[in-house]
């Protein structure tokens, strides 16, 4: 039987006293809530899967790994625009045996492309390869000095991606998700751990090329939704290393610090009132700001090193470099900062003149950062560092196979290849991975992965897990969910790689 429909003045009636239920229940609640952050004087971080909670005054504290770890410190080595692990360290024979014959139908068929149309052109490696090392690891010729290092190396040859343009590739790598908004690795590390020197940021951002941000951008280095102290300070290894970190003209130390200290307490006044912990970890900020003005030009400041560490690494001082940015890592790392990310821009070899393809603009990229990779590992091993340092190498995917027609099928001089997320290389060293040894298999063209995938998200899981922390308890509630660097979809560690 039906039931009798209700009246439309009883309907108006209930929809008005449920209005009325959910704003007095939503002032309440938010009351309470208020009043509960007014009150509380630690920032819970249990949400991290520690068992105890952070005073924000003090929001880079050391804090203790969930379980002991192998690492301390990352400093990651992002290389911008994806480099050719064909021209690396992927040695296919077949693929050279094929050069310039017509791509199989079978690798485009359903397949999306940046910048490929019809049927493209195989194309072997541009660059001889040779084994090396103890274990006979194959490298081009175009990293020589990488080379002399390659016993230290775990190299992966079977990461994977399902992203196919730049800036949600990097995103993907660097955060965890293709979106913006969220915590980037090192923003999740510094939360997680602290960092070792209260007089610099926790978590530094280097930037080769000019001071580029390209693709994605500052959200690669952003704090998503941790708190804000977490994200990403970038220094220059040239000039002022923070812009407008310095007193004014005319405004001495003393005259500053009275300034910091007046608006200290009207932020801790704010805090009494309200409880928004972002607001104490704004004063932390401004107070680390005011040391930084003594500790950061000195760690920064390359022109202290010896000629010979100089020469080593290829650094000029007074000039932005990558060679000068894994100088200035290495001092970083000694200080005791928990992540140094690098960003060198430039990888996109496409055959185009922007990109200037393989035989030109790859080899560019190759002179400017392999003497100062080897160098940066060589440094830090020296220094009894490398062991507790977790170096990380890579792009944001790999690149294909066949050809790729960027100029539009017109004659070129430049020779390129297309973006390729279903293969591409990293290496990492230190830190508790296995050294000289190379993990997962792609199939004789280099076109997927045949053994032992490794998906961005594992990849993220080993680290963490480098770190002492378990992916799977390490999270940080935001919007009534337990956000995880790794996401939601299954993660793995792979054990294979460990030390």
């Amino acid at each position: 039987m039906t039931a009798d429909p209700v009246p439309l003045i009883e309907f108006l009636q209930r929809q008005a006293q449920t209005r009325r239920q959910f704003v007095g229940w939503g002032a309440g609640g938010l009351g309470a809530f208020f009043l509960n952050a007014a009150n509380a004087k630690t920032l819970p971080v249990a949400s991290a899967g520690l068992n105890f909670t952070r005073d924000p005054a003090t929001p880079l504290s050391v804090l203790p790994p969930q379980f002991p770890a192998k690492a301390k410190r990352v400093i990651y080595l992002h290389m911008g625009g994806a480099p050719s692990q064909l021209e690396l360290f992927e040695h296919k024979p077949m693929l050279t045996r094929f050069n310039g014959h017509d791509c199989p139908e079978s690798f485009l068929k359903g397949k999306r492309f940046a910048f490929i149309t019809g049927i493209p052109k195989m194309l072997g490696a541009q660059f001889p390869f040779h084994q090396t090392g103890q274990n006979g690891t194959w490298i081009s010729d175009r990293m020589p000095h990488l080379e002399r290092a390659i016993d230290g190396l775990c190299i992966i040859k079977s990461m994977k991606t399902d992203q196919f343009n730049h800036a949600p590739a990097q995103l993907l790598v660097q955060t965890g998700d293709q979106r913006t908004g969220h915590a980037s690795l090192g923003s999740w590390v510094t939360y997680g751990l602290g960092t070792e020197n209260q007089n610099l940021p926790g978590f530094i951002v280097l930037i080769s090329n000019g001071g580029t941000t390209a693709n994605a951008g500052k959200p690669l280095w952003g704090s998503g939704f941790l708190p804000s102290v977490y994200q990403g300070v970038p220094c220059r290894s040239a000039g002022e290393p923070v812009l407008y970190l310095q007193n004014p003209k005319g405004v001495s130390r003393a005259a500053r610090r009275q300034v910091l200290d007046a608006v200290d307490e009207i932020n801790r006044h704010s805090y009494e009132e309200f409880g928004n912990p972002e607001t104490v970890t704004r004063i932390a900020q401004y107070e680390m700001a005011f040391r930084m003005q003594l500790e950061a030009s000195d760690a920064m400041d390359i022109h202290r090193e010896p000629q010979a560490v100089l020469e080593r690494y290829g650094a000029q001082p007074g000039k932005t470099s990558y060679a000068n940015n894994c100088l200035v890592a290495r001092r970083l790392a000694e200080r005791g900062v928990r992540f140094i990310q690098l960003y060198h821009w430039g990888w996109d070899s496409h055959g185009s003149p922007t990109d200037e393809g393989l035989n030109v603009g790859l080899v560019k990229q190759c002179k400017e950062t392999d003497q100062p990779t080897a160098a940066l590992l060589a440094d830090l091993k020296e220094r009894g560092l490398l062991e507790d340092t977790l170096v990380v190498w890579g792009g944001e995917f790999g690149r294909t196979p066949m050809q790729d027609n960027h100029a539009g099928g017109e004659e070129t001089k430049f020779i390129g290849r297309d973006h390729h997320p279903s293969a591409f290389t990293i290496w990492m060293a230190g830190g508790g991975v296995k050294a000289g040894m190379s993990y997962g298999e792609t199939d004789d063209m280099g076109y997927e992965i045949v053994k032992d995938p490794v998906e961005v998200r594992d990849l993220h899981a080993t680290m963490l897990y480098l770190l002492g922390f378990d992916y799977r308890k390490f999270s940080y509630t935001y919007q009534g969910l337990d956000q995880k660097l790794t996401g939601v979809k299954p993660a793995r560690i792979v054990s294979e790689v460990l030390a």
